[in-house]
């Protein structure tokens, strides 16, 4: 599986998936702290289970994920690996001051200019402790006429000099990243939350026009927060608590799946990969027991039954 630039989500090994990365913005301390030795456990065990696309970004800790990533596969043959980090906002200081290229701050602001773009990846490279990027993503840009004008031809441009290998760009927002499709150079989009078995958003418009232009598409937030993974303990969906109706709809989905022998989350990872133009998903993970849980989304027993059981509701 590659994207059209050659961009690999996996370098498959025996008994792994070719479809599945590694989301690395828990180990940047999303939501809770996790320690510097579980960062570094949780990307090892993903290399065991023989993942090699990592998907990280400044804003995650405002560049503990990126370091944290880059010293876990200190050592790791660079050849195996596909690293996708973002751009679109810049780190700082308590002061609001921009930190020291390669440096961690407190918090990420928006830049979607030229300069911001080129001085984010100055500073990813160093704190990732690589000389390339496979994969940089535009991150979620709250003005495309901007976007547009500043950070998307610097992307390009970064790719003709072979700094990155492919461009992109990843939010939760279907229509500026349908525009983005149509009017960037791009290679490949990341959506999030809205290409899963609640949320299906994405199949209207985004997915044929990334199908058309021939532009690669990966599927993050498969589990909308946490609903589709476990619609009793993570009743959430988009960061928020689920209404009862979705958890209601969410339960559901798990009876017809566990009548079928499939794992709600199993079905939830592997939902994405139907569709058109979606070449991988990505699934975050802050301790290596998450990550050894990660579904088999290449499992080739799912009755064809169950998706249009899950479709009927």
């Amino acid at each position: 599986m590659a994207f059209r630039t050659g961009v690999r989500p996996l370098t498959p090994t025996p008994g792994a998936s070719a479809s599945v990365g590694l989301g690395c913005a828990p180990i940047g301390n999303l939501y809770s702290d996790v320690d510097e030795g579980a960062a570094e456990a949780t990307v090892v065990t993903a290399l065991e289970r023989g993942i090699r696309f990592f998907d990280t970004a400044p804003h995650y800790g405002a560049g503990v994920s990126e370091r944290r990533l880059g010293h876990a596969l200190r050592g790791v043959d660079r050849d195996t690996v596909s690293i996708a980090t973002k751009v679109g906002r810049v780190i700082v200081d308590d002061d609001g001051e921009a930190a020291p290229i390669g440096g961690t701050g407190s918090s990420t602001v928006g830049d979607l200019s030229a300069d911001g773009v080129l001085r984010s990846v100055e500073g990813s490279l160093l704190r990732l402790g690589t000389d390339r990027i496979d994969l940089l993503h535009l991150h979620d840009p709250a003005d495309i006429d901007e976007a547009l004008r500043g950070a998307v031809p610097a992307l390009v441009r970064l790719r003709e000099e072979g700094v990155v290998r492919a461009i992109g760009a990843g939010m939760v927002w279907v229509e500026p990243l349908t525009r983005l499709v149509l009017e960037a150079d791009l290679d490949v989009v990341m959506i999030a939350g809205r290409t899963t078995l609640l949320d299906r958003s994405a199949e209207a418009t985004l997915l044929p026009a990334a199908a058309e232009r021939g532009v690669g598409v990966i599927a993050a937030g498969v589990y909308n927060s946490g609903i589709l993974a476990d619609p009793d303990g993570s009743p959430y969906f988009d960061y928020r608590e689920a209404s009862p109706e979705l958890r209601e709809r969410a339960l559901r989905m798990r009876e017809i799946c566990e009548d079928q022998g499939v794992t709600l989350p199993e079905a939830a990872a592997r939902y994405p990969l139907r569709l058109p133009a979606v070449e991988a998903v990505v699934i975050g993970a802050r301790t290596p027991a998450e990550v050894a849980a990660f579904p088999d989304t290449e499992r080739d027993d799912i009755p064809e039954g169950l998706w249009s059981a899950l479709d009927a509701l």
